[in-house]
């Protein structure tokens, strides 16, 4: 039985039923967090689907790095900003008081998020942080768009698990999550050198130019010549 934790903003649902699907439904147990590394860290769970940079992922962990999470920006319902429904820049929430921004390091803090969106909806100020996380957590009075601001730390979601606890289970929700079929494998081939594939390229060529060289070049046999003599007469 393999025990998986989710952070709150992602929405696993679809790599849990294929995975049910390959083996059994007993086979996963899962729970979602606000911090999954936690959970992952007191050994309540094998694997974690957790939000990084996280400096508690050290090298006795394996991560296997899915997606990036886009920035987002929460605004009260009744703002012009949501009425717009446009992405936003730093220049137009420049007057707006930020109760909430992803920390430098990429950090990020659900529970002071949660109470950051709860003065949002009470139509004061704008909350920054993962726009996936922003959609899950905003209420009716709240609106999450979409922020381009480069100075914003990006974040990303990652498949963590300790290294001693890899097995079979944890590599094949792995292959789950990363669109691997029962048939596929898990090794990955080796990437080549742009020398090698030039090379290989030239070999190809070779062979092929040869093959027809051959073809056209080849004599024909008496019998066939003579056949087509009697064709012609």
């Amino acid at each position: 039985m393999l025990r998986l934790v989710f952070c709150t903003g992602t929405e696993p649902g679809k790599w849990f039923r294929r995975y049910r699907d390959s083996h059994s439904l007993e086979s996963l147990v899962t729970a979602d967090a606000d911090d999954a590394m936690a959970a992952l860290l007191a050994q309540e769970a094998d694997l974690a689907l957790t939000r990084l940079p996280d400096p508690r992922v050290d090298d006795s962990f394996h991560v296997v790095r899915l997606y990036e999470e886009a920035p987002g920006i929460a605004v009260p319902k009744d703002s012009v900003y949501a009425e717009v429904g446009e992405d936003i820049t730093p220049e137009d929430v420049a007057e707006e008081i930020v109760n909430y921004r992803i920390a430098q390091d990429g950090s990020v803090d659900v529970p002071a998020l949660r109470t950051a969106l709860q003065v949002v909806a009470a139509n004061v100020g704008v909350a920054i942080a993962p726009r996936p996380l922003l959609k899950v957590l905003s209420k009716k009075q709240v609106v999450a768009l979409g922020l381009e601001d480069p100075t914003v730390a990006r974040t990303e979601i990652a498949l963590v698990w300790r290294r001693a606890d890899d097995g079979d289970e944890i590599q094949d929700f792995v292959g789950v999550a990363k669109g691997r079929t029962r048939n596929s494998s898990r090794n990955v081939a080796e990437k080549r050198s742009a020398r090698d594939k030039a090379k290989a390229k030239q070999a190809r060529r070779k062979s092929q130019g040869k093959s027809h060289k051959d073809s056209i070049s080849k004599p024909l046999s008496k019998r066939y010549r003579g056949s087509q003599q009697r064709k012609r007469r």
